[in-house]
């Protein structure tokens, strides 16, 4: 006898409440365009949430070609890598400080200008006005997208609900979508649980706001911190290969792992 037609036998005899409590859902692949069997997940989101630091956007390359050009034009001479570093790594720091209760609930903007404000006596950089400062520390309004994003986000938009869930707050988001050319759907953001990522709140939030249950959403992100946590949450997981976050994983780690954003949409069938 068929899986199907025991399914049906069991649902006239013991009635529908009962059959779905005995029998696990079936898990179906659906076919997509130019994956292979053995790269499709077997279970299909509606929406999907991705990172964007790292992920969509080239935080790194971005600041120090623009950190370059400002420079130059200051006079300054700083190793702009090692300072772009620096800042992301202050991100992860400060970030931790807010989780713990150590500060209260501070956007990443604000954030930033704390770092920014830091690295400037660091590395020696003096005499910028308030206006430059001002400027300077919305250079992650402006970062640029990875080759592959922009094409492969407008696949998957034509299949799924896209948005970001970042720790970005929503202003830098709305204009690094602006900027890119970012084709969300939505805005979702860790703001709006007031709760950085990995904090369960912040995935739970967002898949909330979609009026979607957790195993209906799919997080994308390069780094697989955030997908574990995701995933304890009950999102699907799919990583996107980025070797400048040194970050890689292999097939079977998560339900999708995809050499970049094409990749990843031809395996979501998009």
């Amino acid at each position: 006898m068929s899986e199907k037609l025991g399914r049906r036998t069991l649902m006239h005899v013991v009635g529908a409440s009962a059959a779905a409590a005995i029998l696990p859902p079936l898990r179906v692949a659906v076919g997509t365009q130019g994956a292979p069997a053995s790269s499709r997940p077997s279970v299909m989101p509606k929406a999907i949430l991705f990172d964007c630091f790292g992920t969509v956007v080239q935080w790194r390359s971005s600041i120090v070609a623009e950190a370059t050009a400002w420079g130059k034009a200051k006079g300054l001479n700083v190793d702009w890598t090692k300072f772009a570093d620096q800042w992301r790594a202050g991100q992860g720091r400060e970030m931790g400080r807010v989780r713990r209760g150590e500060l209260p609930w501070t956007n990443l903007d604000t954030l930033h200008r704390m770092i920014l404000d830091r690295l400037l006596v660091e590395f020696g950089i003096t005499g910028l006005t308030e206006a430059e400062k001002v400027e300077w520390n919305r250079v992650w309004h402006r970062l640029k997208p990875w080759p592959d994003s922009v094409p492969g986000l407008a696949r998957l938009k034509k299949k799924y609900t896209i948005a970001p869930l970042s720790n970005a707050n929503f202003a830098m988001l709305t204009n690094m979508a602006k900027h890119a050319g970012l084709p969300w759907d939505a805005i979702l953001t860790a703001e709006l649980a007031k709760q950085y990522k990995t904090a369960p709140q912040a995935y739970l939030t967002a898949v909330e706001l979609l009026g979607l249950q957790p195993g209906e959403v799919m997080m994308g992100a390069s780094h697989s911190f955030d997908l574990r946590a995701a995933r304890m949450q009950g999102l699907l997981t799919g990583h996107i290969n980025r070797p400048a976050e040194n970050d890689v994983a292999k097939p079977g780690d998560f339900d999708v792992v995809a050499k970049d954003m094409i990749d990843f949409a031809a395996q979501l069938g998009a």
